[in-house]
């Protein structure tokens, strides 16, 4: 081979070199600019659009309503003690940490039921600023028939000069009602309070139960029906307990429990609160049934008992704290006298969602 041609040789062999470098070039560059950026399109793109968010709202972290239930003061002229455990429970609510949208009253405010205890009740809610207040009649808001002009417990003198008539407009009166069933909604979330009608100076054959009219359970269930609202608790205040299910109550029950059962049975999320029976959150009592409805017995703020009915819990007072979530409802037992939560009174119920 010449020198010419060889020189030509090499510089056919360089051209080839070059441009195999530049096709691989291009290759690698394609390659990455692949990964990099999106494909070109002779159509035309599709608006970018944001990520799916969920339809519902995140459920609320705090309480929607809270609210105490004090049962069974027995407020008494003659029993200071009575006094003094009431304004405990009206201190420790007034300084609570925490929400308090309205105090439920059940029964038995009174030991009495005396013009002058109902006035040593009002001079001590009166030492506070509390919110709404609302209450129904124990069978001790009727015990006025029982005491004399001289404020003495005269069986013999019965009704001494009074009546049931009485006792109904001295608790109306109290609390500035026209009945004495009532209801009452804050924030969205109702409570219904029911009340004993009668004492034994119009119907002997009650005794120390809960008598409910005609009238009051008619009330009951179209209340019930307008307030109800499906995925949402509703409310429910007696003063005495149920009978067992099935049948009607006696003495120191509600009387006429089969109605009141029926009433309550195609609802769900009902709540009852019932007093009466004093007995401490600690004692190992059952406090909470569950029927149809969510049912549950309060202690006593003015005389907590325990199962023996001995003084071991003479110096407590004990009432329910209510607060309502957007899933739940929490109950919780609380000791007015060292203003502490009771583990043994804690309870914590899923609200049944409503059906789609």
């Amino acid at each position: 081979m010449s020198r010419r041609a060889f020189i030509r040789w090499l510089l056919a062999i360089g051209a080839a070199l070059v441009g195999l470098s530049a096709f691989f070039s291009q290759m690698v560059k394609k390659k990455f600019m692949a990964e990099d950026q999106p494909a070109l399109s002779s159509e035309n793109p599709e608006p970018s659009q944001a990520a799916a968010q969920p339809s519902a709202e995140p459920l609320p972290t705090g309480p929607l309503m809270s609210y105490f239930i004090l049962s069974d003061l027995h407020i008494s002229v003659g029993d200071p003690l009575t006094g003094k455990k009431l304004r405990q429970a009206l201190d420790d609510i007034t300084h609570f940490d925490g929400p308090v949208d309205a105090i439920m009253l059940t029964g038995d405010l009174t030991d009495s039921g005396t013009e002058r205890d109902y006035k040593e009740l009002r001079t001590i809610v009166n030492e506070y600023k509390l919110p709404p207040v609302h209450a129904n009649m124990g069978n001790h808001d009727y015990y006025t028939i029982w005491i004399n002009k001289a404020n003495n417990w005269d069986q013999a003198a019965v009704p001494n000069g009074k009546s049931d008539e009485v006792s109904r407009e001295q608790f109306k009166k109290f609390f500035g009602y026209k009945t004495l069933y009532n209801d009452f909604t804050t924030k969205g979330h109702s409570i219904l309070l029911l009340s004993q009608e009668a004492y034994v100076q119009e119907r002997p054959e009650v005794g120390e139960g809960a008598w409910y009219s005609d009238e009051q359970l008619a009330w009951f269930k179209e209340r019930v029906k307008a307030l109800y609202q499906p995925g949402r608790p509703l409310f429910v205040m007696t003063h005495q307990p149920l009978p067992p299910n099935g049948t009607d109550g006696g003495t120191h029950q509600l009387i006429r429990a089969i109605q009141f059962r029926e009433t309550l049975k195609p609802y769900k999320n009902v709540f009852v609160f019932c007093g009466h029976r004093h007995q401490d959150f600690q004692n190992g009592t059952p406090h909470y049934v569950q029927e149809t409805f969510h049912y549950f017995h309060n202690a006593s703020v003015g005389r907590t008992l325990n199962r023996a009915y001995q003084q071991e819990a003479k110096n407590k007072a004990q009432g329910i704290y209510v607060q309502v979530f957007a899933d739940k409802v929490v109950v919780r037992g609380r000791e007015f006298s060292n203003r502490t939560f009771l583990e043994e009174a804690n309870w914590s119920i899923d609200l049944q969602k409503a059906q789609a």
